[in-house]
């Protein structure tokens, strides 16, 4: 009997991509067999990067990972619905990351609708390393235009393209 490769999707903005995130990249790997993430292409948020900057600097932090992670991963742009791009990549899987009790609530509500909107998608939680408990995007942001140093809150790639701009 052949096994059902298991897809999962990660979505979020990743505005900027963080060492969090990338925590939950590399254990989501150990749940799904393959990971798409899914980067939001919302162009009523106030994003620092254009998602395409955002989908580059994710596929140079990726680069970094061994050979068998970079396989097995895929970064996209989407628009849509959530649960109607996730079926559409033969998928019944939404990964997400918690932090914190804060995240959770949000967390919780946004899976009650998906499941209203299609009952076989599922969410999978993946609390967050310790060491990244702290970190949000919205953080690096704030401390990166104020002049701090977060070099150790995000993938070199992002260091690197935040120093020249």
């Amino acid at each position: 009997m052949e096994m059902m490769t298991r897809i999962g999707i990660y979505p979020g903005s990743f505005d900027p991509l963080t060492l969090g995130h990338l925590d939950i990249i590399e254990r989501s790997l150990h749940v799904v067999d393959e990971l798409i993430i899914a980067v939001s292409n919302n162009d009523k948020k106030n994003h620092m990067f254009d998602a395409d900057s955002r989908v580059k600097l994710i596929h140079e932090t990726i680069n970094l990972l061994n050979e068998d992670s970079k396989k097995r991963i895929t970064v996209e742009k989407f628009d849509h619905l959530l649960v109607d791009y996730t079926k559409s990549k033969n998928s019944n899987i939404i990964i997400r990351g918690l932090r914190a009790v804060s995240d959770f609530e949000y967390e919780f509500l946004m899976t009650g609708m998906n499941r209203t909107i299609d009952k076989d998608v599922e969410t999978i939680f993946l609390m967050s390393s310790e060491k990244y408990h702290f970190i949000s995007s919205r953080f690096i942001k704030e401390i990166h235009r104020l002049g701090g140093d977060i070099s150790k809150s995000v993938p070199k790639p992002v260091l690197d393209f935040l120093k020249k701009i």
